[in-house]
């Protein structure tokens, strides 16, 4: 893209305003940004972020900023050449690309049964930094064919163990943001795009499902995911100050039939 047309495609954004998220960003509030940026140059890539979310009450319910969505908004921004971004240092080093795989996470000896020689199953939530956390990092990464991706906005991770065989971990569950539009979903619920924008945030999607390849129980998969349905709204409510109301997921029936669902 020519300077010219960079220039040609920011002034016309900046005069009909960007939608990003579910959230609608004003002329106003793009110009708001790119002054932002120009004026305090040595702000990093998170306090920039933050400071946009403070200015523009950018807020979950419970009141915290979303400044992991304004900083991927900033990043589109600035890789789309629609608003010209100064060079932004981060103070965290980049997060690896690559997880590395250690023993914590080799493989089991089978586990086999039907999902009554289990019970009861644990849903252990995730809390990000913590030795589990890696474990779950790793156990997606090597085992699930979608490895493992950063979650974008509000997330829960879970890990499976039946208290019959405790530290035998059987499955992990990534719950998180949805898809801004998906057609299937929103002609089922039948909402508006005005709607679908107040609303979506009480939508969360099942991004990742693994049980684990040495376990094969019978009626595993349908009973955690019963005990994930109670389960989330309560841990989603404290967390994030609201309770969820619908659950998606999208099954590759190249691969699963589903039939857990």
């Amino acid at each position: 893209m020519s300077e010219a047309e960079r220039a040609e495609k920011m002034d016309a954004v900046l005069q009909t305003g960007l939608d990003f998220a579910g959230r609608w960003f004003s002329p106003e509030e793009l110009s708001l940004i790119v002054e932002l940026s120009r004026d305090f140059p040595s702000l990093s890539l998170t306090e920039l972020s933050s400071t946009v979310c403070e200015l523009l009450a950018w807020r979950r319910p419970n009141g915290k900023l979303k400044y992991k969505e304004c900083r991927a908004f900033l990043e589109q921004l600035r890789a789309n050449g629609l608003v010209s971004l100064p060079a932004l240092r981060k103070t965290a080093p980049n997060r690896p690309r690559a997880i590395a795989a250690t023993a914590q996470s080799d493989a089991n000896a089978p586990l086999a049964g039907s999902v009554g020689d289990f019970l009861p199953l644990r849903l252990q939530l995730v809390e990000g930094g913590s030795n589990l956390s890696s474990l779950w990092n790793e156990f997606v990464d090597r085992y699930h064919y979608l490895r493992f991706r950063v979650p974008f906005g509000a997330n829960l991770r879970y890990v499976v163990e039946s208290e019959r065989y405790p530290g035998q971990y059987l499955a992990c569950l990534l719950f998180s943001s949805p898809a801004w539009k998906m057609a299937p979903r929103d002609e089922w619920i039948g909402w508006n795009p005005e709607q679908r924008e107040r609303n979506l945030q009480y939508v969360v999607s099942n991004s990742r499902f693994l049980i684990l390849p040495w376990v094969s129980v019978r009626g595993l998969a349908s009973k955690i995911l019963s005990l994930a349905a109670r389960r989330l709204p309560q841990d989603w409510q404290r967390l994030y100050g609201y309770r969820p109301l619908l659950l998606e997921t999208l099954v590759d029936s190249s691969r699963f039939r589903g039939t857990s669902y």
